[in-house]
């Protein structure tokens, strides 16, 4: 976990989720339909550079010059603020992926069935980021990864990580520059959504291959071969 979710919603849904109110934001109604988002690709990041809200297009990926391997697509929250590769994000590069879910595969026999995880109530959802700032530059494979949490309860029968998502009345402040990277920590301990607030469903083995689109990714299926 997680290595594909949905960003599908506008611009304005996420941002009014969030109860956003800055100027210097690009508000957008228009739906960013992204059923099936996948590694390797550019996401729409919420950032903060000069005390303002940014949401920028960035690679889903990190790989420094010296990681030679697969570029990094996550980061365990109880390793990322003190690990060699993932401290100086944590210090200055915290993000947000505004999401509408993420899939995960469970193994059912000799096979594996997608599921589609979100919230409970249909709302959306922020998941904790870190990544090489400022955004709004080119880093190549430098880019983002999604902040992960273990599922100790509830969720483990789908996977035993998954997305650390964050409350969205502690979005700015995991955003801000003026929390510490202490504080950022206790943030993913106590802003953190439960397993409890989330539901899930089987979807079309379809999602496997990233050039299926569409909201059909997401419904609930009663596929199973």
């Amino acid at each position: 976990m997680c290595g594909r979710f949905a960003q599908y919603r506008s611009r304005d849904d996420y941002f009014d989720a969030l109860g956003i109110d800055d100027d210097e934001l690009i508000y957008d109604p228009q739906p960013v339909g992204r059923y099936n988002v996948a590694p390797g690709t550019r996401v729409l990041l919420l950032n903060m550079r000069d005390e303002h809200l940014h949401l920028d297009p960035v690679f889903w990926g990190y790989g420094p010059e010296w990681w030679h391997k697969q570029p990094l697509i996550n980061a365990r929250s109880e390793t990322a603020p003190t690990g060699r590769m993932f401290k100086p994000l944590w210090h200055h590069g915290r993000a947000v992926v505004p999401a509408d879910g993420w899939f995960e595969w469970k193994k059912e026999g000799s096979r594996k069935q997608p599921y589609f995880i979100y919230h409970q109530h249909g709302e959306p959802l922020f998941f904790a980021a870190i990544g090489k700032a400022p955004f709004d530059k080119e880093h190549g494979h430098e880019g983002f990864v999604i902040v992960t949490s273990a599922s100790n309860k509830g969720m483990v029968d789908i996977h035993d990580r998954r997305p650390l998502v964050l409350r969205a009345d502690a979005v700015e402040e995991w955003l801000s520059a003026e929390t510490s990277p202490e504080r950022a920590q206790k943030l993913t301990e106590q802003a953190a959504l439960p397993e409890s607030a989330f539901r899930w469903h089987p979807v079309t083995k379809k999602v496997g291959n990233i050039h299926n689109q569409g909201e059909e990714m997401i419904q609930e299926t009663a596929e199973t071969s």
